[in-house]
C-alpha cells in the first residue's frame, strides 16, 4: 500500500462488510473502535493497521456504522483505548453526539478519541476542539496510511501512560483504605484471609495483565519455629492450618528466601520489628514487576503492623505513625529527594500549628499528616517525575496532578490522620494571592493545614541539595519568605514562622540528611 496516498476509494463489494461487532476480541491486544457509515473506511483502515503494533501488542478492531452501534460497543467495551470516529454519519453529527455520551454519560476519560472528517465544513475543527473532549482531528483526506501510523502510537502510547497512573492509583487506593479493616481483624486467621483477598485484588487491578489465575496462601511462623499456613485461596485450601514443609523443601524455602523463584510464581518473607515472620507464595503472578513488589511492601507494612497488634495492642499507634512516615518518605525517594525531608516537615509543621494557637492535638494530627503531602507522586511514572530535562507543557500538567492525585487517594479514610493529609496533599501548593494549584485558592479559602504545610516544605526544600541545585543560604532563604509574604505564603504564619526562628532551626540540625547528595 501506497503510505502517501490517501486511504478512502470507492464503496468495497459486499464480501468486504465488516460486521457490527467482535465478540471475541482477542487478549492481550489493544482495542480500537472504528466508527464510520462508509464501509470502505473500515476496510482501508483495518489494512492499513493490519500489521501495527505497540508495546508488542497488536490492534483489535471493533466496527460501529451508526450512532446507536457505536455507544452500544463502547458501553460493552469500556476497555478501548482509541476511537478513530467520523463526525457526519447518515445525514447527522452523530459523531458529535458519540462524544458527548462517552465523556459525560459513561464517564470515559481513558479512551483516545480521534475525530475524522470529510465535511470539515460541517464540523470546524476550532469550535470542535475547543467545545468537544477530544484528542485529535483530522480530515480523511490528510489521512495517509504513514500519518494513520503516527496518530495511533502517540494514541496509545498516551492511553498507556494514563491508564499506568490510573492502575497505580487504585491500587494504592486498595492499599491505604485496607489498613483500617487490616488493623480490627480480631484473630490471626482473620487478619490473613483479608490480606490475601486484598493483595490478590490490588494485583488484578494492573491493567494489561491477565492474573484471572492467581493462586496461594499466608503462612505465619509459629513458636516452634515452623511456618503453618493460615489463609489461602480455593486451590490451596487443604494445607489450612499445616506447615508448608508439606509443599517445599528447606532447601527451596532458601532459595526463595534468597530471591530464586520459577516463573509466573512469587513468593517473600516478612519480618515485623517484634520478630513476627510471615510468608506470601503466589502462583499465576505474572510479571510482577518493581513497582507491584513496593505495592506489595507497603501492603505487608499494614499486615505486619497488624499482627504485632495481636500481640502488642499497646504499639498500634506508634506503629501506625510509622507506616504513614515510609509512604511519605517512599513518595519522595521516587522524585529523588533528600532522606529526613518529610521528618522535618513534619516537625517544622507541628511547631508552626502551637505556635500559631492550634491545640496539642490537633497539631499532632498535622504532624503525622504532613509526611502524606507528596503521596500523590507515588501515581506518577518515573520517566515524568525524575526527568532530567525541561518538561513539556503536557508532563508539567501532569506532575501538577500529584496534589490532586494525593487527595483522591487519602480522601475516602474516616481517620482524622487521613482526612488531614487528604487536605494537606490537595492544597499544599496553593498560594496565599491566588496564583497557586490546583484549585487557584486565595487567602483563608486556604485551609490552615495547607498554608502551615506549604511553609515547612518549602523552607526544608530551600534549605537542602537536591540533584537539580544546592542548598541556599539561610539569608537567602529568608529574603524569599519576606518577599513572598502575603503572596505565596500567609503573612500572619511567616510573622510566626521568623519570630521562631531558632527552634525551626534547632529541628533543622537535630534532623540533618546522612548522605551528600554531591558525594
Amino acid at each position: 500500500m501506497n503510505t502517501e496516498q490517501p486511504l478512502w476509494g470507492s464503496s468495497p463489494d459486499e464480501e468486504d462488510y465488516y460486521q457490527f461487532a467482535d465478540e471475541n476480541t482477542p487478549k492481550n491486544t489493544w482495542k480500537v473502535l472504528i466508527v464510520d457509515d462508509e464501509k470502505s473506511v473500515h476496510k482501508a483502515t483495518r489494512a492499513a493497521l493490519a500489521d501495527f503494533t505497540f508495546d508488542g501488542k497488536k490492534l483489535s478492531f471493533l466496527s460501529a456504522y451508526s450512532k446507536a452501534e457505536a455507544k452500544e460497543l463502547i458501553g460493552k467495551h469500556p476497555d478501548t483505548a482509541a476511537i478513530l470516529l467520523d463526525v457526519v454519519m447518515q445525514g447527522e453529527k452523530a459523531g458529535l453526539e458519540i462524544i458527548s455520551h462517552i465523556r459525560k454519560e459513561l464517564n470515559n476519560r481513558f479512551v483516545r478519541i480521534i475525530l475524522r472528517t470529510g465535511q470539515p465544513q460541517e464540523a470546524p475543527e476550532t469550535i470542535v476542539v475547543r467545545e468537544y473532549d477530544i484528542n485529535d482531528y483530522r480530515e480523511k483526506t490528510e489521512l495517509t496510511a504513514a500519518k494513520l501510523f503516527t496518530i495511533m502510537t502517540s494514541s496509545l502510547r498516551a492511553y498507556r501512560d494514563i491508564m499506568l497512573i490510573e492502575s497505580n492509583k487504585r491500587a494504592l487506593e486498595r492499599i491505604l483504605a485496607s489498613a483500617s479493616m487490616l488493623l480490627e481483624a480480631q484473630s490471626m486467621r482473620k487478619l490473613a484471609e483479608r490480606v490475601l483477598h486484598e493483595l490478590t485484588a490490588m494485583l488484578r487491578v494492573n491493567i494489561g495483565k491477565d492474573r484471572s489465575a492467581i493462586s496461594g496462601f499466608i503462612a505465619t511462623k509459629d513458636i516452634g519455629g515452623d511456618f503453618f499456613v493460615l489463609a489461602a485461596t480455593t486451590e490451596y485450601q487443604g494445607i489450612v492450618g499445616q506447615s508448608i514443609m508439606q509443599l517445599f523443601s528447606a532447601c527451596t524455602l532458601e532459595l526463595f528466601k534468597q530471591g530464586h523463584m520459577p516463573e509466573r510464581e512469587y513468593s517473600k518473607f516478612f519480618y515485623s520489628k517484634h520478630g513476627h515472620e510471615s510468608f506470601i507464595y503466589l502462583r499465576g503472578a505474572d510479571d510482577i514487576d518493581e513497582w507491584e513488589a513496593k505495592l506489595i511492601d507497603i501492603l505487608m507494612m499494614n499486615v505486619l503492623v497488624a499482627v504485632d497488634n495481636l500481640y502488642l495492642n499497646k504499639e498500634i499507634e506508634e506503629t501506625q505513625k510509622e507506616i504513614i512516615f515510609t509512604l511519605g518518605e517512599f513518595s519522595e525517594a521516587r522524585s529523588q529527594e533528600t532522606s529526613n525531608h518529610v521528618k522535618r516537615v513534619a516537625e517544622y509543621s507541628k511547631l508552626l500549628a502551637l505556635k500559631f494557637g492550634l491545640p496539642e492535638e490537633e497539631a499532632e494530627i498535622i504532624r503525622l499528616a504532613a509526611p502524606m503531602h507528596d503521596v500523590g507522586k507515588l501515581g506518577i511514572t518515573d520517566t515524568i517525575l525524575n526527568k532530567p530535562g525541561r518538561l513539556t507543557a503536557d508532563e508539567f500538567e501532569i506532575i501538577k496532578s500529584h496534589g490532586t492525585l494525593g487527595y483522591e487517594i487519602l480522601k475516602n479514610s474516616s481517620r482524622k490522620i487521613m482526612q488531614a493529609g487528604a487536605i494537606i496533599a490537595l492544597q499544599h501548593h496553593e498560594k496565599y494571592n491566588g496564583d497557586g494549584y490546583p484549585q487557584g485558592l486565595k487567602g483563608e479559602e486556604i485551609h490552615i493545614y495547607g498554608r502551615i504545610t506549604a511553609i515547612a516544605d518549602v523552607f526544608d526544600a530551600l534549605g537542602s541539595d537536591r540533584v537539580y541545585k544546592k542548598a541556599w543560604p539561610l539569608e537567602q532563604i529568608l529574603a524569599f519568605f519576606e518577599k513572598e509574604k502575603g503572596a505565596h505564603f500567609d503573612p500572619a504564619l511567616v510573622d510566626i514562622f521568623f519570630a521562631h526562628l531558632p527552634a525551626f532551626l534547632a529541628i533543622r540540625d537535630q534532623l540533618q540528611d546522612n548522605f551528600s547528595l554531591s558525594a
